[in-house]
């Protein structure tokens, strides 16, 4: 009998002895996160603000639910990125399966939002509610990454709580690889927000390239 696993209580130790799957410190491997190619407008700066703002003001009565985070700051970085628009299309609550190397486990789960461009996964969000680290959902957001149907393309994952965010990068043939980006912060100075929308302005281009 298969044994199925719940994506949230996979692990990066399952993942690794499953798929051989490991950590690239090269700089090189995930480049997009720290490359920006264009500045942003005072229009999304603007907006940017505001996101920070309402986050801020509701985040004084804690916890903010996922479903909090997605509508406050999710959706207008969504938005803004230009991810609502063609040539990209949004799932949301996508089901989804990986079969582990024996055939004996799967790991099973349902990813919060899966943006598309043509049959490529450009980027899978998992969203958590305020007072969940965003680093304990690295291991769930690789698992539903890693079940991709275009292994020998990159794959790109963006992990949240409102006011983390934190960028993914994984691949899944010729073997199985993954990095990070920095755990952008509303915490720092200023607002990581003009960041965090660089970084998901710069994949959108990428996928359509790679076509």
């Amino acid at each position: 009998m298969v044994q199925a696993i719940p994506a949230n209580q996979a692990t990066l130790g399952q993942l690794k002895a499953a798929f051989g799957l490991q950590q690239v410190d090269d700089p090189a491997f995930f480049p997009e996160w720290a490359t920006s190619t264009t500045a942003l407008s005072d229009q999304e700066r603007q907006a940017l603000d505001r996101v920070k703002a309402n986050f801020t003001t509701l985040w004084e009565t804690p916890p903010l639910l996922e479903n909090t985070v997605k509508m406050v700051v999710l959706a207008p970085l969504l938005d803004l990125a230009g991810f609502y628009r063609p040539p990209y299309r949004l799932e949301t609550e996508t089901g989804l399966t990986l079969e582990m190397a024996d055939g004996n486990q799967v790991i099973r789960g349902r990813v919060d939002v899966l943006v598309l461009q043509g049959r490529l996964w450009l980027l899978v969000v998992e969203s958590k509610r305020s007072d969940f680290a965003v680093t304990v959902a690295v291991p769930q957001a690789l698992a539903y990454m890693l079940a991709t149907p275009s292994p020998a393309r990159p794959t790109f994952g963006l992990i949240t709580n409102g006011s983390e965010f934190l960028f993914l990068k994984a691949l899944r043939q010729p073997r199985a690889e993954y990095a990070n980006s920095r755990l952008f912060s509303l915490l720092n100075p200023g607002n990581e927000l003009y960041p965090v929308l660089q970084v998901l302005q710069r994949l959108g281009p990428i996928a359509v390239g790679a076509h």
